[in-house]
C-alpha cells in the first residue's frame, strides 16, 4: 500500500484556485453534511471550537470518503499536538498565530521526521494505516500541507521571511485577529485590515507563494481568488446554520 497524494498540497503549489470552508461543529455526522458539498478543502478547527482528538477523528473519517481535503488547525503551535494529529491521519496542519521565523521553523519541524525535523516516530498509527503504507515515512513530508497563519501586524511585516522557510506550503492571513491587533476589534472587513494584508500578500503572490484566508462573504472570497489568492475559505458551517436558521424564522414569522 502506498501513501495517497494530497490534492490540496499539489493544487496550491500549482496555483490552482481552492475554495474552502471552516468546520467548527463537532463530530463526523455534521461533517458528512459538508463533505458532500464539493469544497476543495476545509479546516477542522480546534482553536475556536470544542473539538478534541476524538471528534476530529470522526470528522477526518467523514471527509476521507469525499474529494475534500480536511486540514486541521490545532489550538496552538505545539509539536506534541501536531504529532498526534499527523498520526491520526491529518493531511495538513494550519498553524495559528505564528509570529516569527523561529516559530515557523518549529512548526515545519514538527511535521518532519529526524533528521529534518522533530516528529516522533511510530511504526503503526492511523496515518500510515497501522503500518500498511510502506513508503509513509519517506513520502509524508511531500504530501503534508503546512499552512502558516499570520494574525498580527508584526507577523505580516515578517511575512516574506516566514514564507521563505523551507517546508511552508502556504501563508494564511487571519483578518479577525489582524483587525483586533490594529485596534479594529470585530471589524475584519475594514479597509485598513485589507490594506495591511495586501501589503504582504501582493509581495508573496509575486514570488509565487500561495496565500489564503477565511472570509464570511462569498462575493469577497471570489474577488480574492480572482485577484491572486490561491486558497480562500468562504464561510463556516456554524455561520451557514445560524444565518439559514435566522433567515427561515424571519421569513415565516414575517408572513404570519
Amino acid at each position: 500500500m502506498k501513501l495517497t497524494p494530497n490534492p490540496f498540497t499539489h493544487a496550491i503549489a500549482a496555483g490552482d484556485k481552492q475554495v474552502g470552508l471552516w468546520v467548527t461543529l463537532l463530530g463526523g455526522f455534521q461533517a458528512e453534511v459538508v463533505a458532500a458539498s464539493s469544497f476543495d478543502w476545509v479546516v477542522l478547527d480546534m482553536e475556536h471550537s470544542p473539538n478534541d482528538m476524538q471528534s476530529v477523528l470522526g470528522q477526518l473519517q467523514a471527509f476521507e470518503r469525499s474529494a475534500t481535503t480536511a486540514l486541521v488547525r490545532p489550538q496552538t503551535n505545539d509539536p506534541v499536538l501536531v504529532k498526534r494529529l499527523l498520526d491520526l491521519g491529518a493531511p495538513g496542519i494550519v498553524f495559528p498565530m505564528v509570529q516569527t521565523v523561529e516559530e515557523c521553523e518549529m512548526a515545519v519541524a514538527s511535521t518532519r521526521y529526524p533528521p529534518r525535523g522533530m516528529r516522533g516516530f511510530s511504526g503503526s498509527h492511523r496515518g500510515n494505516r497501522f503500518g500498511r503504507i510502506k513508503d509513509y515515512a519517506a513520502q509524508v513530508e511531500n504530501e503534508t500541507s503546512v499552512i502558516i497563519q499570520l494574525e498580527t501586524r508584526d507577523a505580516i511585516e515578517r511575512a516574506e521571511d516566514i514564507a521563505a522557510v523551507d517546508g511552508v506550503s502556504g501563508i494564511f492571513f487571519g483578518p479577525a485577529d489582524i483587525a483586533a491587533d490594529i485596534g479594529l476589534l470585530g471589524q475584519p472587513m475594514h479597509a485598513d485590515v485589507w490594506d495591511l494584508i495586501w501589503s504582504a500578500a501582493s509581495k508573496l503572490i509575486a514570488k509565487g507563494v500561495p496565500v489564503g484566508t477565511l472570509v464570511i462573504d462569498g462575493p469577497f472570497a471570489t474577488k480574492l481568488l480572482n485577484d491572486g489568492f490561491t486558497f480562500v475559505a468562504c464561510g463556516t458551517d456554524a455561520a451557514i446554520l445560524s444565518r439559514g436558521a435566522d433567515a427561515l424564522a424571519a421569513e415565516v414569522k414575517g408572513a404570519v
